[in-house]
């Protein structure tokens, strides 16, 4: 298969420069389950969209630290463009800013998180499970770095799972659409040095419990067959 990486991270900071871009990071979630595949990366943050997504046989959005919410030109951009494929039915996997874009241009609602960041390790429990999700345990652990959250699914939405502190951590529409709150896409590494970038913005209490959590790793490769399933069944269904 080959996907367009819809790449949304717009910190340019000289942290981001020492780490693999999310283009990398996301092709190497989708090599972790299918080696074979291919990807091709636009970096729509900067208005770079692709002419002709019919010659993919799929979307990925990524996440990023700019609010869907903010209204930015490429924003909108992006949002019309999740429109246009819901409309042909082009399979889309979102995580993080991605999930939450796709719930915003197809009718649902984002709100702040009551509690703040959510940061680090989180278990999510299954409560809605699809046909590509057989590859799961019950209860998935994925790393987390976001303070917004899907407050109200679009019509037609079914919730996947939840955590403690985000009541729609992934959602599907159809056979075509699948996200996730998270970010299966970070490696140990990257998490643990995120962790230490953003201390001082998290606060002393909340990047202990964040380092605790990453004593125990997340089920990356799980969420990317997962992933690699959705995109299957949506080209073969």
């Amino acid at each position: 298969m080959h996907l367009a990486i819809l790449m949304t991270n717009t910190d340019e900071s000289a942290f981001a420069q020492q780490h693999p871009k999310d283009g990398e990071k996301f092709t190497d979630l989708v090599h972790l389950a299918r080696p074979d595949w291919t990807t091709e990366v636009f970096p729509v943050k900067d208005g770079v969209f692709p002419d002709d997504l019919s010659r993919f046989d799929g979307a990925m959005i990524t996440g990023s630290p700019a609010s869907v919410r903010s209204d930015a030109e490429w924003t909108r951009q992006l949002l019309d463009l999740i429109r246009v494929l819901h409309g042909q039915e082009m399979p889309i996997f979102g995580a993080c800013f991605g999930h939450q874009a796709i719930a915003l241009a197809l009718g649902g609602a984002l709100d702040d998180n009551p509690e703040g960041w959510v940061h680090g390790l989180t278990p999510n429990e299954i409560v809605g499970r699809e046909s590509w999700m057989g590859c799961l345990p019950d209860r998935i652990h994925l790393y987390a770095s976001h303070k917004e959250q899907v407050s109200a699914l679009p019509e037609g939405a079914r919730n996947l799972t939840v955590s403690a502190q985000c009541m729609t951590s992934g959602f599907a529409i159809g056979t075509h659409i699948y996200t996730t709150q998270h970010h299966p896409e970070m490696s140990p590494g990257f998490i643990a040095a995120l962790t230490e970038e953003m201390a001082p913005l998290l606060g002393a209490e909340l990047t202990q419990r964040a380092r605790s959590s990453l004593t125990q790793k997340a089920d990356q490769r799980g969420f990317a067959e997962s992933m690699a399933q959705f995109f299957e069944q949506a080209r073969t269904g």
